[in-house]
């Protein structure tokens, strides 16, 4: 856990109920909140899971493949029932044709019959009279074999399209299995991956040597004292690097806090703090962790000043702000740390279309005593800046800043800026 991580949210915090926060600032410092109680499952049980969802994928696999084939075997002319289905459409052809030709047969005898001559005797005219008589059973018979015929091919044929159906259906499920199990795999396997990166960090943060550096300054010009709502002011953070070495990376620190009137509630998501590095036009809003992006090296002596900006909503109400700067460092060699102290410049927030009149420079405030010996502007003096702004954004490397005092220099700037404020009794 970083010096900075829990820093916005127990300064937040404090503000709103300082008194609450600093008895519990224990609980701040070992960056753990007193709700979570639920234990992580562990790196071997997350493999194991992650490897029955593996097993369980690839049997909705194989099960999806076998719905395919049974689907195609189908279609093949070996197939029992394509056997079937064409044996009945033959054995329907053939007694299509005999019911035809016993139907021609009994045409014929009739005709026979009646095509007997006046002249012809009793014998000619009985054996006419049978071999129309036999026509017309056999036809009969025919008819009937036909229409057996006709049903068993029928039935072939819904037997085979019932076959087909099912295995699509089956060919639906199993595409519906096979797609919940990438789903559980696909989760399962970023569960592990991420408390596989969890403990690497954590592994970092044990190796790291954290070494508090108060000559790591950061300077605010430039942000006026009042702000109107609706309006954006730039002005400049100057990091310094007043020590006698190279730090090889410096992460700068950003955080905008702010409430109303009262002091009591929270505007902080009307306020928004930025960046721009260099020539750049680009503005950037301040990450999650409220770090811009890495100062790669900074040479000893050096400082590197980097353009912000601080919009307030326009619907901001009249209230207090406060940003809050500050710069940690890691080095190649494995150490790391940060200045201890947060400077804190407070300015307030006029409402909407106030016109403030000329507002003097907000002047930096400590949140930590005891450090008046040490002379924070020391970067007006420093050297020309040797450090770049990183092109790649946020180091990786804040995963493995680790200042003990952090959480509870949080709480103690938010806890007097909000005491000094109700005590003033301030109002915009």
């Amino acid at each position: 856990m970083t010096i900075r991580r829990t820093l916005a949210t127990a300064v937040a915090a404090a503000v709103t109920t300082p008194v609450l926060l600093l008895s519990a600032a224990p609980a701040f410092a070992d960056a753990k909140p007193p709700a979570q109680t639920q234990q992580k499952p562990s790196i071997a049980e997350l493999e194991l899971a992650a490897a029955a969802a593996k097993v369980a994928y690839d049997d909705a696999v194989a099960a999806e493949d076998a719905a395919l084939d049974a689907l195609k075997a189908l279609g093949a002319d070996t197939h029992p029932l394509v056997v079937a289905h064409k044996a009945a459409k033959a054995a329907a052809a053939d007694a299509a044709t005999a019911k035809a030709a016993a139907d021609q047969a009994v045409v014929d005898a009739q005709a026979l019959l009646d095509g007997l001559p006046e002249t012809a005797t009793e014998a000619e005219r009985t054996a006419a009279e049978t071999a129309l008589t036999e026509a017309e059973g056999a036809a009969v018979t025919a008819g009937e074999a036909k229409s057996a015929a006709d049903v068993t091919y029928a039935e072939a044929g819904d037997a085979w399209s019932d076959a087909r159906i099912a295995a699509a259906r089956l060919i639906g499920e199993a595409q519906e299995v096979t797609r919940q199990a990438l789903a559980d795999l696909t989760a399962a396997d970023e569960a592990l991956a991420r408390a596989k990166k969890e403990a690497e960090e954590d592994k970092e943060d044990e190796e790291c040597e954290s070494v508090p550096e108060a000559r790591l300054t950061t300077v605010i010009t430039g942000l006026p004292t009042t702000v109107v709502a609706g309006t954006k002011v730039d002005f400049n953070l100057r990091v310094t690097n007043g020590t006698d070495r190279t730090m090889d990376e410096v992460l700068p620190f950003a955080y905008v806090h702010a409430t109303d009137g009262s002091g009591l509630d929270s505007i902080d998501d009307l306020v928004r703090v930025q960046w721009s590095s260099g020539s750049s036009s680009t503005w950037k809003t301040v990450d999650n962790k409220h770090y811009i992006d890495a100062i790669s090296p900074l040479k000893a002596g050096a400082h590197v000043d980097v353009k912000m900006r601080l919009t307030v909503d326009a619907s901001a109400p009249a209230g207090n702000g406060v940003t809050f700067v500050a710069g940690d460092y890691v080095n190649d060699d494995g150490t790391c740390g940060g200045n201890p102290d947060l400077e804190g410049y407070e300015f307030m927030i006029a409402a909407a279309g106030s016109k403030p009149g000329r507002t003097d420079d907000a002047k930096p405030g400590k949140t930590r005593p005891n450090t008046s010996d040490i002379n924070t502007q020391t970067g007006t003096s420093a050297s020309p800046v040797s450090g770049t702004l990183a092109a790649t954004g946020a180091s990786s490397a804040t995963s493995r800043l680790a200042l003990a005092s952090g959480a509870a220099v949080a709480v103690g700037a938010g806890a007097m800026f909000a005491v000094r404020r109700r005590r003033a009794g301030a109002h915009v």
